[in-house]
């Protein structure tokens, strides 16, 4: 039991990691003197048009309502697609591995869909996104489904209390669980909560986030 589980919880790790690596370097690109290069640069122009229209639309992108029938749409569901049949290729020795990045690519879509076509959802459940989009620094907040790795990376930027998940892992957490981890991550990784602090925001008052 305790390796299916382990399996499962690799997959979603690494889903959650190629999430924030490909956003951060493929879907914005590398800042150079020529300016941002991607290895992907129809990805990294779909995306770039897509943060255009966000920020100017207060969060709604009605792509999606269009679906793979919008250039755009169809960019970002080739490109899910790609990976899930990258790690097909773990199927035949790690089934649960693979299953569970399939399964995180779809809440991928499910849930950014599910953001830009009802901001005030994506404000209260991923607020993480959200702030990606729509504050001053567009490069930080790289995670859509869940913020792990941005923890990890240290490029979590809560830009106000009312933009801060109810705890880093973006889950339900019983508060006897929740409250000591808070504050173990906010010793740890201060540079997250910089921008509260300045502002002498406090985390009484937090949303919750996504159950799903």
């Amino acid at each position: 039991m305790i390796v299916y589980a382990t399996s499962v919880l690799a997959g979603l790790l690494f889903a959650n990691a190629f999430e924030w690596f490909a956003h951060k370097y493929v879907l914005h690109g590398t800042r150079t003197p020529q300016g941002r290069k991607s290895p992907r640069p129809t990805s990294m122009k779909s995306h770039w048009a897509h943060h255009k229209l966000v920020r100017t639309s207060d969060f709604h992108d009605e792509a999606y309502l269009e679906g793979y029938g919008h250039w755009r749409i169809k960019n970002e569901v080739n490109s899910l697609l790609a990976l899930c049949l990258l790690t097909s290729l773990a199927l035949p020795f790690a089934p649960l591995f693979t299953l569970a990045t399939w399964y995180s690519a779809g809440q991928y879509f499910r849930k950014h869909r599910k953001a830009h076509l009802n901001p005030a959802w994506a404000k209260a459940n991923l607020p993480w996104h959200y702030d990606h989009h729509m504050n001053a620094n567009q490069d930080a907040n790289w995670c859509v489904t869940r913020p792990w790795f941005d923890y990890l990376m240290g490029t979590r930027v809560i830009t106000s209390a009312d933009l801060q998940e109810s705890n880093p892992l973006g889950i339900a957490l019983p508060k006897v669980v929740e409250a000591p981890l808070n504050r173990w991550v906010r010793r740890l990784s201060p540079s997250t909560y910089a921008r509260l602090e300045a502002a002498g925001e406090t985390t009484a008052d937090i949303p919750a986030t996504d159950r799903a």
